[in-house]
């Protein structure tokens, strides 16, 4: 079998979604090509988070429906994707949470009480069950979880993913393949790296989905980058902000949505006549107004080419993957300030959040 489908889900707060890129890590170190979706509502905690993870021979950008390991932390995260289960899926559980399981329950609360351990490494038993199912070596589940955890958590963690590892069954086995690990990176953060590729000097923004975690993978990222990165307190404030430093010498861009960029098109306007260089990125996400802030939707073509009152020229990109985002993003910021047009570099949620093998020299 060469391809291979893992879901995981919980509640908002139960780091579904960390958990998700630690599972597409582990194929990754099989050497497979990996795609992961997340999907969260609205809400700081509760609700139902899932990471639905695609392992591929080769490079995919999309999910399928049915799953062949279901990692379930509460009773929706069975009865919510009861769809996705066939006969050949292998359901795999929180025993204390789930009333009606299916598979193989973990008495999630019990270990983690004999281990001392904090709720949050509940994920770290469920990778190891996922990897003992999978028949992957217990050598490399340690060696993912030493790469995505710190250091103060990590002996936790280790104890809580072998009990996991050694609560289940080898069920099938994911057959390592000849090829290179590659980094799993999401699009906001390959296209962060396009945009200091392409001499980016300032970010500045306020946090709006899905642009939101570009602006945290560049603060976070800001002294190894030698940028500087600032996070004024509305999206005005945002555009006017990077519109001082452009006219200053600066290379700049923005991050919004949507509805932020609605607030910022008086600035664009500004950045037209003036002839000002700002690159905005821009995540499209389900409108109109506010609209579904943590889904995707690709309805602002048009609106970004005609924003602005009056008539002058701009950029705009719209990349479709990785690759084409890293590349567009370095180019959309060196056009920007070679011709001294205002830049857009059009996303999604789907792209800008979703997780992927990423190959920079493919």
């Amino acid at each position: 079998m060469g391809e291979y489908s893992v879901l995981i889900g919980g509640k908002a707060g139960e780091g579904i979604n960390t958990a998700g890129l630690s599972i597409a890590a582990l194929f990754s170190r099989l050497g497979y090509r990996t795609y992961m979706y997340f999907d969260y509502p609205s809400l700081i905690r509760g609700g139902h988070n899932y990471a639905i993870i695609r392992a591929s021979e080769k490079p995919t950008g999309a999910t399928r429906t049915p799953v062949d390991v279901l990692l379930a932390f509460d009773q929706n995260g069975i009865e919510i994707h009861r769809e996705r289960i066939h006969d050949g899926t292998t359901v795999i559980y929180d025993a204390s949470q789930v009333v009606k399981g299916e598979g193989y329950g973990l008495p999630l609360d019990r270990v983690l009480k004999e281990e001392k351990a904090p709720p949050i490494t509940g994920n770290s038993a469920m990778l190891g069950a996922l990897a003992r199912a999978a028949g992957i070596g217990r050598e490399v589940l340690d060696d993912v979880i030493r790469g995505s955890v710190p250091a103060k958590h990590l002996e936790a963690n280790l104890r809580v993913a072998g009990r996991g590892y050694d609560a289940v069954d080898h069920v099938f086995t994911v057959e390592p393949l000849d090829a290179p690990a590659l980094p799993i990176l999401t699009g906001n953060e390959v296209t962060g790296l396009g945009l200091v590729h392409g001499g980016l000097e300032s970010y500045v923004a306020y946090p709006m989905t899905p642009t939101s975690n570009l602006l945290h993978f560049l603060a976070g990222h800001a002294e190894d980058l030698a940028i500087k990165v600032l996070h004024p307190e509305n999206e005005i404030g945002v555009i006017l902000m990077a519109l001082g430093l452009a006219y200053a010498g600066e290379k700049t861009a923005v991050g919004t949505a949507g509805g932020g960029f609605c607030l910022m098109t008086e600035g664009l306007s500004l950045a037209g006549m003036a002839e000002v260089p700002v690159t905005i990125v821009v995540g499209q996400r389900p409108g109109p107004s506010t609209g579904m802030p943590t889904y995707t939707a690709q309805g602002d073509l048009h609106f970004v080419l005609n924003a602005g009152q009056g008539e002058f020229p701009r950029l705009v990109v719209a990349p479709g993957d990785l690759g084409e985002a890293y590349a567009w993003s370095a180019t959309a910021l060196s056009l920007s300030w070679k011709y001294q047009v205002p830049a857009i570099i059009l996303t999604d949620k789907t792209l800008a959040e979703g997780a992927y093998s990423f190959d920079i020299g493919a």
